[in-house]
């Protein structure tokens, strides 16, 4: 029977090909104190097997936006069960939950702004009416 889990240390090569982080990401983020690597006496990172779950969910949260300070927040209630580290998290992830939702609603603002002025421009380029006296081309 073969097993699917990553060897119990893996090198950062494989830790990049099974994650798909480049390793310079993985080395940023073992600069940022979220994952963490033991060294071979010939200085090569060595990854317990963990560290590819681990950084599967970092680079999500980086994809929904969060930066690498405010996962460097999170990460202890993944590690532990404490209920404060619960708390502070919840209150982290609220904050960053909120901080997406302005930003949405302010890029939607501009999206809608840039369709005015694409249907100005449009009616201006073919002459009709409500033909504004200056618009960009």
């Amino acid at each position: 029977m073969t097993s699917t889990s990553p060897p119990p240390t893996i090198r950062i090569g494989e830790l990049a090909r099974l994650t798909g982080a480049s390793a310079r990401s993985l080395r940023y983020y073992e600069q940022q104190g979220l994952i963490h690597s033991t060294r071979s006496g010939g200085g090569q990172r060595h990854y317990a097997g963990p560290e590819v779950a681990r950084v599967h969910l970092i680079r999500r949260l980086l994809d929904a936006g969060l930066g690498s300070r405010v996962i460097a927040q999170l990460l202890p209630c993944v590690d532990s069960g404490e209920a404060g580290v619960a708390e502070e998290a919840f209150g982290t992830m609220v904050r960053e939950r909120d901080r997406l939702t302005a930003d949405i609603t302010r890029l939607v603002e501009t999206r809608d702004s840039l369709n005015a002025l694409i249907e100005a421009n449009t009616r201006y380029r073919l002459g009709g009416p409500g033909r504004p006296s200056s618009c960009a081309r």
